[in-house]
């Protein structure tokens, strides 16, 4: 239903986050426009400006369900195309020191799209709005008022442009990712700095894709193999199952990184916790060469604790909240945002404060999850409040419960999948379960399924 805030609206950024914020701004502006460095139209596969692109990525069950209510039908229609599609609690092996979580049916859903198909299918969707449009530019600064006290707008510069335009908005939205610019841009015009919160890990991933089947498949009809790096293990990885082929991606912290010949991409495949992920690739053939990417910290900005900020702008995904990869809420908490910036739109798009305030409630429980998991290894550069290390101590009980129990891996999917807030696993029927271990049979692993088949 249309409701109207503004007569146009700009996103800065094209990618996930970006569409997301395009749907909503749909029903609450005449026009929207987004723009990106790289081409949106006619393009299709991992795009120069998304250089993770290649990587493999989670959208979480929160996410699938965000996504399913702000285009209707979606999951069906990649379920069509051959997507695998699974409960999000049995498909996914998650293990803890190489042991795997006990798994029980859900209501949750797991979508295994990859990064460039998912964007694909909704730039496809976003396209179909009929207020909406794309435009090819690089983003060169944002346009203030005179006063300096709103947004107006960004400039931009085109192709055929010979110099920055105006792109003019009543309201701005930034979606540009890690790279963002505009605390800089609010610094330059004497605005206060944005306050930062870091947690340096120095991750590094690298990925492979290789030919589907493979010759011993551990996964099975699920949709991945996921081995959790712990300070006890500090290396980990993800088999992922896609729709043409399957993924591997090796993390590795503190300047540990798996190398990016096949050889020594194996070698550290062995070494991990889980053999079940080296069994699989050993003899596969791979679709390329390993490609890596480096993620150095997760990076937090507090606009909503700043002392003035100007109306007219917003941001969202990562250029509000950066998080370490592993833990696959990227594209899930911009699909959140997406959801707070419709209910502060159905106010009206005044007072930003009201905005961010909102989008810093929802991304505390993200943000807890991923920055107090990298600060429980040691060496990890952040701020270790009694919260954090508190919390720490209780998640390496409840990962060896949840090797165990049932109940409790339940409870950990759920909040893992950011439908449930940390808070869930400190209920009192699961709390209990942790801290007072019961006499749970423990199930066996599932042997490695040897099979020439193994849809993908």
């Amino acid at each position: 239903m249309f409701v109207h805030v503004g007569d146009r609206a700009v996103v800065l950024g094209g990618s996930v986050a970006g569409l997301f914020a395009a749907r909503v701004l749909a029903d609450h502006f005449r026009e929207v426009v987004v723009v990106d460095r790289d081409p949106l139209e006619g393009v299709t596969g991992p795009r120069r400006a998304v250089p993770q692109g290649h990587h493999i990525h989670g959208l979480l069950a929160r996410g699938q369900q965000i996504l399913e209510e702000l285009f209707p039908g979606f999951t069906a229609e990649l379920a069509g195309d051959g997507v695998p599609v699974r409960d999000f609690a049995t498909s996914l092996g998650w293990h803890f020191a190489g042991r795997r979580i006990q798994q029980s049916p859900s209501d949750l859903i797991c979508v295994s799209a990859g990064r460039w198909m998912l964007e694909d299918r909704m730039r496809a969707r976003v396209a179909a709005l009929p207020n909406v449009s794309f435009r090819h530019a690089d983003i060169v600064g944002l346009a203030f008022s005179d006063d300096h006290r709103a947004v107006a707008g960004a400039r931009v510069q085109g192709a055929g442009d010979e110099h920055p335009v105006l792109e003019p908005a009543d309201l701005t939205v930034d979606a540009t990712g890690r790279g963002t610019r505009t605390p800089r841009w609010l610094a330059d015009i004497g605005y206060p700095a944005v306050q930062e919160e870091k947690v340096k890990m120095d991750l590094t991933y690298t990925s492979c894709d290789f030919r589907a089947p493979l010759p011993v498949d551990p996964i099975g009809d699920g949709i991945a193999v996921i081995s959790v790096a712990t300070p006890g293990h500090p290396r980990g990885a993800t088999l992922a199952r896609l729709p043409d082929r399957y993924s591997v991606s090796l993390n590795g912290v503190l300047g540990d990184r798996a190398p990016t010949d096949l050889p020594g991409f194996l070698e550290y495949a062995r070494s991990l916790p889980v053999p079940a992920i080296h069994e699989a690739i050993k003899d596969a053939e791979p679709l390329g060469e390993p490609v890596q990417f480096r993620f150095p910290a997760s990076v937090r900005r507090r606009y909503e604790r700043m002392s003035h900020l100007p109306s007219g702008l917003v941001a969202l995904g990562d250029a509000a909240c950066g998080f370490n990869p592993i833990y696959a809420q990227g594209m899930t908490v911009a699909a959140v945002g997406a959801l707070v910036l419709r209910d502060y739109l159905k106010q009206g798009a005044g007072d930003p404060f009201r905005y961010f305030t909102a989008l810093a409630k929802q991304l505390d429980g993200a943000w807890d999850m991923s920055a107090g998991g990298d600060l429980a290894f040691p060496e990890v550069e952040g701020r270790r409040t009694l919260q954090v290390r508190m919390g720490n101590a209780f998640m390496r009980r409840l990962q060896v419960a949840a090797t165990r129990d049932s109940a409790v891996a339940a409870a950990f999917v759920r909040v893992a999948g950011l439908v449930d807030p940390p808070q869930a696993m400190m209920r009192p029927r699961v709390l209990s379960r942790v801290l007072w271990p019961r006499d749970v049979p423990v199930v066996a692993e599932t042997p490695l399924q040897h099979t020439t088949g193994g849809r993908a």
